[in-house]
């Protein structure tokens, strides 16, 4: 009996991801809920597991193709051991073959055969060493430019004097240059990246805080907090805090526009933006306001390292007010950070650096400062707004005691 293997519901707003590649092979045994497939979506990387015990029967739709929700991409022969059929059904698409040790699918081939180029002298780029028709089409241009092909010279070249070699011309730029087809979830940061900066009037204001408080209250409880909590007090979570602090002062920034009208939100889902394998991804603290230091340090850790390991659940990544992103961490010393739309607001952090300072009584110190950046939509912020922000934040992260007594 024939079960098909179909795609998943993919979450709000999803409709279609791509193949990113197969995790069996006709003709393997797999197990009921095994994984079997892996999906490109434009937010997560998901895998389709196996609805039942059995041999998976056929692919029917090869890496690299677009699928719709509810495509039926594979099937799988239910029961033990290899049944004829399993042997017998081919995928859609011919399995790569092995050509003078070198892999390469039917389009590979057919290029090099009238090419004329020995697919043994070809350098492999593809996937576990699969020969592309790229890499046939730069392996001829080379051939071409080398005097290499495989066309035989009409007569043998006349005897010349020895005399030094020219210098060989260079190799064509199609040799030394690799194609490598976007995913989805690049695709999709660079569609709403450039939504941003069309569709945002956006501007970047700039501040430096003295992290001198923070850093002395983390070293001061580091140890108790991680025994008590089983989790490092961070950075991050003062500056989810004061970050709600300011944005309960100034709600514009929390807002959103829709049409020809402003959504004020009060609620503070808050964004915290993580680099991946993949790209950046931003999953989202629900109600950080409710959360205390260790619930916001304790989520982060564990969103962060989701997604890092690809098993974020789509909902994870929407619905955010606010967004943080920290450069810091990779040794940026200043930025302008870009929108998340539909949001108006985005704090960049920066590397904490130690800088001369002119303390209130004019003597000068080496402080640990950051740069802070805010860019926002002026759209619907103004400038005063913006600045009194960030100057909000600033305050909250150099007397943290302030955010204790909501002063």
């Amino acid at each position: 009996m024939s079960i098909e293997i179909r795609v998943p519901t993919l979450g709000e707003s999803v409709t279609e991801a791509t193949i990113a590649r197969w995790l069996k092979r006709p003709g393997e045994a797999v197990a009921q809920d095994e994984p079997l497939v892996e999906l490109e979506t434009d937010k997560v990387n998901l895998e389709i597991p196996a609805p039942a015990a059995g041999v998976l029967e056929a692919i029917l739709v090869e890496a690299g193709k677009d699928v719709a929700v509810g495509t039926v991409v594979g099937r799988i022969a239910e029961g033990v051991g290899v049944p004829a059929a399993a042997t017998a059904a081919a995928p859609t698409a011919p399995a790569p073959t092995l050509d003078g040790e070198r892999r390469a699918g039917p389009a590979a081939r057919k290029e090099a055969a009238e090419a004329g180029i020995p697919l043994a002298a070809v350098t492999p780029t593809g996937p576990k060493g699969t020969v592309t028709k790229e890499d046939v089409r730069a392996a001829a241009a080379a051939a071409a430019v080398h005097g290499t092909g495989a066309e035989p010279a009409l007569a043998p070249a006349p005897s010349l004097p020895a005399e030094p070699s020219p210098k060989l011309a260079a190799p064509v730029r199609a040799a030394r240059e690799e194609r490598v087809r976007m995913t989805r979830l690049r695709k999709r940061i660079a569609e709403r990246l450039k939504e941003a900066q069309n569709t945002a009037a956006m501007l970047t204001t700039f501040n430096e805080v003295d992290m001198s408080a923070v850093i002395a209250l983390r070293e001061r409880w580091q140890d108790a907090f991680v025994k008590k909590h089983g989790v490092k007090l961070g950075f991050m979570s003062f500056f989810v805090k004061a970050s709600i602090e300011a944005l309960k002062a100034f709600p514009a920034v929390n807002a959103e526009i829709d049409g020809e009208e402003i959504v004020y939100k009060h609620y503070y889902d808050i964004g915290v933006a993580v680099s991946t394998d993949q790209g950046l991804v931003v999953p989202v603290v629900r109600d950080a306001d409710q959360l205390s230091m260790a619930e916001i340090e304790k989520r982060i850790a564990d969103l962060g390292k989701r997604a890092r390991d690809g098993k974020l659940a789509i909902e994870e990544l929407q619905g955010g007010t606010f967004t943080i992103t920290n450069g810091g961490i990779f040794g940026s010393l200043l930025s302008t950070p870009i929108l998340n739309p539909p949001q108006v607001g985005i704090l960049g952090m920066h590397k904490i650096q130690k800088r001369p300072v002119v303390l209130e009584d004019g003597s000068i110190a080496a402080r640990p400062m950051m740069y802070l950046a805010l860019s926002y939509d002026h759209r619907i912020i103004d400038g005063r707004e913006a600045v009194s922000f960030l100057v909000r934040v600033k305050e909250c992260i150099e007397s943290p005691e302030r955010m204790l007594l909501e002063a």
